[in-house]
This record gives structure tokens, C-alpha cells and sequence, in this order.
């Protein structure tokens, strides 16, 4: 039984995995789940796999962040990176590496939203580990595989002189909602729209999954989840695929105004390079898809450029942050 005072030190690891299994909705795709050595899966031909950590104190706050607000973004860096190959989610394994005195309750609610939201994916929690950390140690993570289809992948190595770059999602909004978090922001009490979604997609991001293969289908060239900024993952494509994305400040304006009304001066910064934005970015040979905005064009040359200007790959960096 959790109550608020029980710690991970008061149970035994058995008791913990009753708590939080019941989470975890199987699937078609499972054909034997957690509670052995290892997961059984019903996959494809060809498998895509990626693998994110959350550190406390590194990657949230428990100032700010819930247990559900940590397994929301986990979860979805995860997914995007997946959608980002042109691919669909099919499952996922989590663990879970955190000190004695860590509270039981918060335990069993990251594995409860992460099973909620893993089942609105259509996604299943396949199994995973836990483990005991030293004292101030809370880190969680999330392997993701996903499905294909069978299409060849979306490499950010195709783009080509002469392809739109397009964007899927918002721009800037996680960047102003830690903006705000660090201002002394309370999420519970913001009142206006703008301000209220840059709160929640900074601690509760989603991303636009299906776009992915949505995109793949329509002939991307290359495509990237824009997880450290426009400008860094722009970068990132550019010198991948051997080009230049010359980026337009028209297809941006939308996102700018949007965006300063909550952080002023700053907005810019936050659409070029505010990361966990989880937004995708892709090129496209021919016609830009529905849901899709053309931002600019690929030319002959390298890195990125905005309305002309050379621009430096600003955004988040794990080790220079």
C-alpha cells in the first residue's frame, strides 16, 4: 500500500513491481512481458531503436517537476526521436536508478503516467530495471523501439540544394516556459492561454508523432526531433547531408509574436535556440505535406544561415550547459 511517508528503502523490490506492473496495458506486439529476464516482442523486419536519460537536478527539478511531469518528458524525447526516422513506436523499456530514500509514492506515479501515456501511443511498456543509487540519486530512462513499416529510414543525411525545410509543432515554448519556471513562474497559477502552454510543454511536452511517418511517406529527404534548438539540430542536418539551411525570419514571425507577450526581448532566442521543444524538422524534395510550414530552403554550402546571416549552432549542449 502506498502512503506518503513510504520510501523505496520500505519495500522489496517484488513489492515495488506489483505496485507499478498494473500500469503497464500489454499488447498485441508483447509476447512476453515484464516479470521475466528479459522481454519477448513481435517486431518487424528492421527495428528502430533509441535510448534518453533524465538526471535529477541535471535534466528537472523536483521544485517544479512531478514524477508525472518527469515520466511526460521522458517519454517523449524518447518518441520523437523514433517519429523523427520516419518510424511508429511499438514499445519501450524503462528504468529506474534512485536512492533507498526515495518516495515510494513518487515511484508509482512516474510509472503510472509513463503507462498512461505510453498506452495513449499505442505503446508498450515491455519490462525494464531498477536499481539502488548512491544518496541524492534519482535518474530514469527509456529505451524506445518502433516500426518502420517497411519504408527505409529518414536519415538527416538526405537533404539536398533545392528542398524545402519545413517544421512540424511550435518553436520557443519549452525555452519560455523555463524561462518562466526560473522566474519564480507557478504552474498551477498561470492564467492566460500563451503563458499557460509554455509552462506545460516545458514540463509536460507532447510531440507530433505521426508527422513522422507522415513525413517519410511523403518523400522526406532527411528529418530531426528538435530536441536542443532550431539552430543546433539545423546545424546537425546541414553538415550531415553536406548543405546550407538558409532559414527564412517570415516563416518564424508566428512564433517570435507569440512568444513575447511571456519573455520580451528574449523571444527570439528561444525560437533559434530553446530546446526540448520536440518539434520536428525535416526537408522535402517536392511539396511540403499538410501540418507542415515551410522555414527556408536548402542550398549549396554549409551550417545555417537566417535571412542571410551566418548563424553559430546555439541551443542546449549536455556538457556545456
Amino acid at each position: 500500500m502506498v502512503t506518503a511517508d513510504r520510501t523505496l528503502a520500505d519495500v522489496s523490490e517484488s513489492e515495488l513491481l506489483r505496485e507499478i506492473f498494473p500500469f503497464f496495458a500489454s499488447s498485441a506486439v508483447l509476447s512476453v512481458g515484464p516479470g521475466d529476464d528479459a522481454a519477448v516482442l513481435r517486431t518487424g523486419p528492421v527495428t528502430v531503436a533509441t535510448t534518453d536519460s533524465m538526471v535529477r537536478g541535471r535534466d528537472w527539478l523536483d521544485e517544479w517537476s512531478t514524477a508525472g511531469d518527469v515520466a511526460t518528458k521522458l517519454l517523449t524525447q524518447n518518441l520523437a526521436d523514433i517519429a523523427a526516422m520516419g518510424a511508429t513506436s511499438t514499445a519501450i523499456l524503462v528504468s529506474l536508478l534512485a536512492e533507498p530514500t526515495t518516495s515510494l509514492a513518487w515511484a508509482v506515479e512516474f510509472a503510472r503516467v509513463l503507462g498512461e501515456r505510453a498506452s495513449a501511443a499505442a505503446v508498450v511498456v515491455a519490462g525494464g530495471d531498477l536499481s539502488s543509487a548512491p544518496p541524492g540519486v534519482l535518474m530514469v530512462s527509456v529505451t524506445a523501439l518502433g516500426d518502420l513499416g517497411g519504408r527505409q529510414p529518414v536519415l538527416r543525411s538526405g537533404a539536398r540544394p533545392g528542398h524545402a525545410v519545413a517544421v512540424n509543432g511550435t518553436l520557443g515554448r519549452s525555452a519560455a516556459g523555463l524561462a518562466l519556471l526560473q522566474g519564480g513562474a507557478d504552474p498551477q497559477a498561470a492564467a492566460d492561454g500563451i503563458h499557460r502552454s509554455c509552462l506545460a510543454h516545458h514540463l509536460r511536452p507532447g510531440a507530433p508523432l505521426t508527422a513522422g511517418p507522415e513525413a517519410a511517406r511523403a518523400g522526406a529527404s532527411s528529418m530531426i526531433d528538435l530536441s536542443d534548438g532550431l539552430l543546433r539540430d539545423g546545424h546537425r542536418i546541414a553538415e550531415a547531408s553536406g548543405v546550407r539551411l538558409s532559414l527564412s525570419p517570415t516563416g518564424l514571425l508566428d512564433d517570435h509574436a507569440a512568444l513575447v507577450p511571456v519573455v520580451g526581448d528574449a523571444a527570439w532566442d528561444c525560437v533559434l535556440a530553446g530546446g526540448e521543444e520536440h518539434s520536428l524538422l525535416a526537408t522535402f524534395p517536392d511539396d511540403v505535406p499538410d501540418g507542415w510550414r515551410t522555414i527556408g530552403l536548402v542550398e549549396a554550402g554549409e551550417g545555417v544561415t537566417l535571412d542571410g546571416a551566418v548563424q553559430q549552432p546555439r541551443g542546449w549542449d549536455h556538457f556545456r550547459a
